[in-house]
């Protein structure tokens, strides 16, 4: 039952389309590093989990400060990233085409998806402090991290493969003008967000 309980929560908290979710929806889309960009986002979850979980929601509890320099970092992130999907929203014209579509590198888009998780600070107030406060009415805080945890791995990988369901449509290159309209809309309401919580 603990193991249910975690696996709910962790997936009520991941599941809001956030500035993370929407850069695996595209890298899925564009099928570029996915199986490599969903663990690393899956493992940094389960990090922060087993760090909750263990009780490290006491110290950033504690130290407040922790979370403020992660909130101003993050909105800086957040609305760089933001207006650079506006600009090309209105500068590129790319279709979703084996040989017509730009691939970043794979260390780029870690890098990325690094700024993205850890840089985001209701991850840890999510992960570290939710689930931490959540997991102590746990009978057993093994099986409620591990579900947790396990809900984790379960979106990421559907979200990224999931998204090639969508492939026909972004053929067309204005789905991706909108989609990187949208994105960038996205990032900088939530930079904004961020900032002024």
């Amino acid at each position: 039952m603990d193991y249910v309980s975690g696996f709910a929560l962790g997936l009520s908290l991941i599941f809001a389309i956030g500035s993370q979710n929407a850069f695996i929806l595209k890298q899925g889309l564009k099928k570029q590093h996915v199986f490599a960009l969903c663990l690393f986002c899956a493992i940094s979850d389960a990090l922060l989990i087993t760090a909750g979980v263990a009780g490290f929601g006491v110290i950033t509890a504690k130290y407040p400060n922790i979370v403020t320099i992660a909130k101003i970092a993050g909105a800086l992130f957040l609305l760089g990233y933001g207006l650079q999907s506006l600009y090309a929203s209105v500068s590129k014209s790319h279709a979703l085409i084996e040989d017509n579509h730009s691939v970043s590198s794979l260390k780029k888009s870690l890098l990325l998806c690094f700024g993205f998780t850890w840089l985001n600070p209701h991850v840890y107030l999510d992960t570290l402090v939710l689930v931490g406060m959540v997991s102590t009415g746990a009978e057993s805080k093994v099986e409620f991290g591990l579900g947790a945890v396990s809900a984790s791995f379960v979106f990421f990988f559907s979200l990224g493969y999931g998204a090639r369901l969508l492939s026909p449509l972004f053929a067309k290159p204005k789905a991706w003008n909108i989609l990187d309209a949208i994105i960038g809309l996205l990032m900088i309401y939530l930079a904004w967000h961020l900032y002024s919580s």
